[in-house]
């Protein structure tokens, strides 16, 4: 997580920050939304875990809200609306070197294959509903379609051989896997999907052990939805420690496997400016400790609109040169919907299916990182799959 839950994201951590220091504050018009799905692809396990697809056979689980960002309500921190406009008429920037670096470099994955994880809730549903007549169109344009591994618990001594059950296989058939490690503390903000490792010093242990399941093969890491474009939430303290344990994760997901391409939360383009997102992901260690940034998961927000604000990230930050970026697209083929409708909004449809091969400056990947058809908890129960939803996108 296209990467995305207030109205008024200043009011509410106000609130936040009030809170810690023993009182409310009171913000009038402040509006919350309840969290909503990412698309959890189970491998997570642990007492924990909720989650919705599964690396290896077993019951189950419960799902968890993941995140989902409405666009907040204009700002002065906010980039300026741009006119929707369709997928193709994207721009196409030049990718240009900054003084001093080199151009785009490491083990580059442009037009390699990714990798369908053989279980999921969607293919649950298709192998037990073979006469519903919802079931060819689902399978084919969502079940059919490779999509994220999330990894939401919290589960020393277990997601090494998670995360290493979704690797060998991915290696196994030639394909890239597309990992989402969600366990940073204070995850959400204590929002609708909070959890996540005790501490910093427990999240930099579990990600060492998330690190050695990796293997050797080309892995694109979304490395924490939300952690940095939802972190004013945080005293400046606490942030300051919450973007040092992002760079050591990034230097130690790339060490331990070196075609390992690792992406930095950047929000997505109907939240903060282009400027500030800049200057959270360099305090973060981008430039040193990963491959690029993602946008957009679990939101709506056009293709173009996402490119274009990722190249504006990616300029600001000013290098290196090889950083590129990734965009959800799991649910954007028709825009996003009024501001505020956020929960299984009607009248959107799936985006551009996955691909390493965008033929767009500087963005590497299209990623169906929110699963397409797991319900906000409007359609259906938050994070399950849910049909007539997914149906919904299917023929939007």
């Amino acid at each position: 997580m296209s990467g995305v839950r207030t109205q008024r994201r200043t009011e509410r951590t106000e609130r936040r920050r009030a809170a810690r220091q023993g009182f409310m504050a009171v913000a009038a018009s402040a509006v919350v939304a309840v969290g909503t799905v990412a698309g959890l692809v189970s491998a997570a396990g642990g007492e924990d875990a909720h989650d919705t697809a599964r690396p290896e056979a077993s019951s189950s689980p419960l799902p968890l809200p993941l995140p989902a960002r409405p666009s907040p309500s204009p700002s002065s921190s906010t980039t300026t609306a741009t006119p929707p406009s369709s997928p193709a008429a994207a721009p196409k920037a030049s990718a240009k070197s900054a003084p001093g670096r080199s151009a785009r470099k490491g083990t580059s994955t442009t037009g390699a294959r990714l990798y369908r994880h053989p279980q999921s809730q969607v293919l649950d549903w298709v192998r037990a509903h073979p006469g519903d007549p919802r079931r060819p169109l689902i399978e084919s344009r969502i079940a059919d379609q490779p999509a994220a591994v999330w990894y939401a618990a919290h589960n020393p001594g277990e997601i090494a051989g998670r995360v290493r059950s979704v690797t060998a296989g991915a290696a196994a058939a030639g394909r890239v896997p597309v990992l989402v490690p969600y366990a940073i503390p204070d995850r959400d903000c204590g929002g609708a999907s909070q959890g996540g490792a005790p501490d910093l010093a427990a999240y930099d242990d579990w990600i060492r052990e998330f690190a050695e399941g990796l293997g050797s093969g080309p892995v694109l890491v979304i490395l924490e939805p939300d952690s940095i474009a939802l972190a004013d939430c945080l005293s400046g303290g606490e942030r300051a420690a919450r973007y040092a344990s992002l760079a050591r994760a990034g230097r130690t997901l790339k060490s331990a496997n070196p075609q390992a391409k690792v992406y930095f939360d950047a929000g997505h383009s109907g939240w903060h400016s282009a400027t500030k997102q800049a200057a959270q992901l360099r305090a973060a260690g981008v430039a040193d400790s990963g491959d690029g940034i993602f946008t957009n998961v679990s939101n709506f927000h056009r293709t173009a609109d996402e490119a274009r604000y990722a190249r504006e990230v990616l300029a600001a930050l000013g290098g290196p040169a090889h950083l590129g970026a990734v965009i959800d697209t799991s649910r954007n083929g028709n825009g996003p919907p009024e501001p505020g409708n956020w929960c299984d909004p009607a009248g959107r449809a799936l985006g551009r299916t996955p691909t390493t091969a965008t033929g767009e400056a500087r963005i590497d990947a299209y990623l169906w990182i929110k699963l397409p058809g797991e319900s906000d908890g409007c359609k259906g129960t938050a994070g399950t799959f849910t049909p007539g939803y997914a149906y919904d996108l299917a023929t939007g």
